[in-house]
């Protein structure tokens, strides 16, 4: 995810990995291991608990849209969320 083109131009997203330092706003790179494996989706964190996080996958379709997932560097999201 560090190069997105042909080896110039560096990603245009800027990831938050540190569950440590999780904070509204953030952007992180979450995933969906039950149905999708380890593919890469995008969200924005919109509220951080103890114990998970709720995160926003920016659908301008569904803009009140919240996931629940986990406090790792790479979220987890269970299919039943989205």
């Amino acid at each position: 995810m560090q190069e997105m083109t042909n080896g110039t131009d560096a990603c245009p997203f800027t990831f938050n990995f540190d569950p440590a330092t999780f904070k509204v706003g953030d952007m992180v790179s979450y995933r969906i291991p039950d149905s999708l494996g380890d593919f890469p989706f995008v969200g924005t964190i919109v509220a951080v608990h103890a114990d998970y996080i709720e995160i926003s996958p920016n659908d301008p379709t569904t803009p009140d849209k919240r996931m629940k997932g986990t406090r790792e560097a790479r979220p987890v999201v269970h299919s039943s969320e989205i």
